[in-house]
């Protein structure tokens, strides 16, 4: 075998494994146009793992162009939860899992403040600023200034203590509209931390600014979550 031979013929086997078309060969279409749905809007973010026992994958952003064509307009490694991914209408709150499926983002909120040019509502993490995540309380997943009785310290996420990851952050409508108690509360597309979540989608500090800057609340984003293939492949929903 020629010198180099291996080199080549490793590389042609990743790019197969990615999913990449040969240089010569048909272009992938965007990943967006292959999907049932996208929400309705010209702007989406998917957020897309391996498979449903992955805590690492890609978040990236794209444009609805005029043409009818999607574009990607920035991309970023992805962490999701430390027990992986999972169906979201039959998700179980407090498995670690980050929820499958097709989402809105009602709005954006942060302990620093928005990034300069930032069109979403933003609102500012303050001292008294909690997630209510207690399956008991009138409150489930919701914000809450103060924390209310019915929803225990112990069940709620005191938001100003997590300093990197509400950083700056997009609430995710996993279970927001009309709260199901127990399938999981507090789902956002947030900084990253030390590792994966306990059931978000994060990305860099820098990417997180960079999605906050480019979505624009007129043009409906969502955010789709899923694997590659299989049940919960982003593709579904």
């Amino acid at each position: 075998m020629p010198p180099g031979a291996v080199a080549v013929l490793v590389s042609a086997a990743s790019l197969l494994l990615l999913g990449a078309a040969p240089a010569d060969g048909p272009t992938a279409p965007p990943l967006p146009t292959r999907m049932a749905d996208t929400g309705g809007g010209t702007q989406l973010i998917t957020a897309v793992a391996p498979d449903t026992g992955s805590t690492t994958g890609t978040v990236t952003w794209w444009d609805h162009e005029g043409d009818g064509h999607w574009v990607a307009a920035g991309s970023a490694p992805a962490r999701f939860g430390s027990g992986g991914l999972a169906d979201g209408p039959t998700r179980v709150q407090g498995t670690s899992t980050t929820p499958t499926g097709l989402y809105d983002l009602p709005y954006a909120f942060g302990i620093e403040p928005a990034p300069p040019g930032t069109a979403y509502r933003y609102r500012p993490v303050r001292e008294d600023s909690w997630w209510c995540q207690d399956n008991a309380s009138r409150s489930y997943n919701r914000w809450t200034e103060p924390r209310p009785a019915d929803c225990r310290a112990a069940e709620a996420e005191h938001l100003v203590t997590y300093t990197a990851q509400y950083a700056h952050a997009l609430v995710v409508g996993f279970n927001y509209e009309r709260p199901v108690h127990g399938r999981g509360a507090g789902i956002f597309l947030h900084v990253n931390g030390r590792g994966a979540t306990a059931g978000c989608v994060s990305v860099p500090k820098e990417a997180m600014r960079r999605i906050l800057r480019w979505a624009e609340p007129g043009q409906r984003p969502h955010l789709a979550i899923g694997t590659e293939g299989g049940a919960t492949a982003v593709t579904r929903y």
